[in-house]
């Protein structure tokens, strides 16, 4: 098994932030995982696990052994009355994946078209756009335990998503290697149109509703609005859309009409953050290397040579902003090793 010594993660990340790895292995089949268990010094290490570096920041050096999951393959499982019910590997890329779906007149993932990752990571962020998240039409998580080889699935339940979070960023987190997805796509499809961009772009290209024309909305807005990672390092929406009570929503929407802002659940709202960074004056703002995208306050980029310190300096200059301005606390959507 290729098992690799102070590797250069540069590349294996989307802010393209120089990192290496004290050991890395690309994981293809699942019975790597019980070779490096074998390895009394290999066990001992921290294990951390790589998809393709869209939502990570890394440090200058990581300690341990980095498994970057390669796991391949998807397919149909079976079908019934009202759903397809379809797998992918872990280490599929998440937007091919959604393509491929459609391409088999399967609907459901439209909406999440031309979003950087992999299959695997999607259950973890609980990643979401345009009104849909992958918990609404996840099915189950083939996960096994880092530590002691345990192979487990997780229904969609026992994944507890929230928004942008699941069970494996909080109690479970470090501890489970998903390898495979999977999803359960309904035979009545249900399109989501009514959000924000989506409107206008619909609008704009006079298309009839179907799920191929609102992937290609999706993709058409994704494309004007966010960078891509091979020509300015990215790690797409770089912060969550905070969710604010009824009674600070209308505190703040009596002082600033234009907010932007969505209904959620029962007595909350949720804010547009890149609306918030933009009024805070970090749009297109840069601070050393990196800085907001012109484009999409949103964004945090790296103009070039930027480290781990230089995004954790930017991150908390515009959290202190927003927070100064508004009284809103914004939390990063990546995960900081």
């Amino acid at each position: 098994m290729p098992l690799s010594q102070n590797t250069d993660l540069t590349a294996l990340n989307t802010l393209g932030l120089p990192a290496r790895a004290q050991y890395f292995c690309a994981l293809t089949d699942l019975a790597q995982l019980d070779e490096l268990r074998a390895d009394p010094a290999i066990a001992a290490l921290p294990w951390h696990v790589l998809g393709s570096g869209s939502n990570l920041v890394l440090p200058d050096q990581v300690t341990g052994l980095v498994i970057q999951v390669a796991l391949r393959g998807r397919t149909l499982m079976g079908e019934d009355e009202h759903a397809w019910y379809v797998s992918a590997g872990a280490g599929e890329n998440w937007h091919d994946f959604v393509q491929w779906t459609l391409a088999q007149g399967w609907a459901g993932l439209e909406n999440l078209s031309l979003i950087p990752g992999t299959v695997g990571a999607a259950p973890i962020q609980n990643i979401g756009a345009y009104g849909v998240e992958v918990k609404d039409l996840l099915y189950g998580v083939h996960a096994t335990e880092l530590k002691n080889g345990e192979r487990r699935i997780f229904s969609q339940c026992e994944c507890r998503f929230g928004y942008r979070d699941s069970i494996f960023k909080q109690e479970e987190a470090g501890r489970w290697l998903i390898s495979e997805v999977i999803f359960r796509l309904p035979k009545q499809a249900v399109l989501h149109t009514a959000y924000g961009d989506l409107v206008n772009e619909m609008q704009r290209v006079a298309a009839e509703p179907s799920a191929q024309a609102v992937a290609q909305a999706v993709i058409q807005v994704r494309q004007r609005k966010l960078p891509d990672p091979a020509v300015i390092g990215n790690a797409g929406s770089f912060f969550k859309n905070p969710v604010v009570d009824a009674a600070t929503h209308g505190q703040l929407k009596a002082k600033w009409p234009e907010l932007v802002s969505y209904p959620f659940g029962e007595g909350a709202f949720k804010l547009a953050a890149g609306w918030l960074i933009d009024k805070a004056g970090w749009k297109g703002k840069t601070l050393g290397p990196a800085g907001m995208y012109e484009k999409q306050a949103l964004v945090l980029v790296n103009h070039g040579g930027a480290q781990c310190a230089d995004v954790q300096r930017l991150c908390q200059a515009v959290q202190d902003s927003v927070r100064g301005q508004f009284g809103v606390q914004l939390e990063p959507e990546p995960v900081f090793w």
